[in-house]
């Protein structure tokens, strides 16, 4: 019988988005929280053991969270999306020596569907890259087993884990699921929802 994998999700939080025009994350929403916090929010529902990653320089109530909000720091993130996974997944094979995998989430998906997370959650285990798609085109939380935190540790620059997940194309299993929340985000403020 297989054994529950462990999860622990990384919510990515430390670009500037700079397409937004302004700091996105600290944007409120119809209920009155945060893009991030709503972000969080779910994610913390699907995965109970999360982080959010965030520049050295800021704290968690600055961006509408709670103080004691479990952060790891990206002192790289002027480098791109991929400089922050690599800082992440280097703190991480520290301080979640028993994960068995982890996801990694978009601090800006505020459609993100608890649902669409304990699908993918199902698939998860210590060598598989999970990818959710929904009609033809990839999203996240893209899963990734711990076999390959280490590569991910090595990441410096770039767009994120793409480099990663194209090199192992055996270890992935894409799952399709009926939720276009899973590539919905927030680019410019006409993104946002109504």
């Amino acid at each position: 019988m297989r054994s529950e994998p462990t999860l622990v999700a990384l919510v990515m939080a430390a670009g500037v988005g700079r397409r937004f025009g302004s700091d996105k994350r600290r944007q409120a929403l119809a209920d009155g929280r945060t893009l991030l916090a709503t972000t969080l929010a779910t994610a913390a529902k699907a995965y109970p053991r999360h982080y959010v990653v965030l520049r050295p320089d800021e704290t968690p109530a600055a961006l509408g969270l709670a103080p004691n909000t479990p952060v790891l720091s990206a002192p790289a993130a002027a480098h791109g999306l991929g400089a922050s996974l690599g800082d992440a997944f280097r703190q991480l094979l520290v301080c979640a020596p028993d994960a068995t995998a982890a996801a990694v989430i978009l601090g800006d998906m505020p459609w993100l569907s608890t649902a669409s997370c304990a699908q993918l959650n199902a698939r998860a285990s210590a060598t598989a890259i999970v990818v959710p798609s929904h009609a033809g085109q990839r999203g996240h939380p893209v899963i990734f087993g711990r076999h390959w935190w280490p590569a991910l540790a090595q990441l410096k620059t770039g767009e994120g884990a793409r480099a990663v997940v194209a090199r192992h194309r055996h270890a992935v299993v894409t799952l399709e699921l009926d939720d276009p929340g899973i590539w919905r985000d927030i680019d410019r403020p006409q993104d946002l929802p109504g």
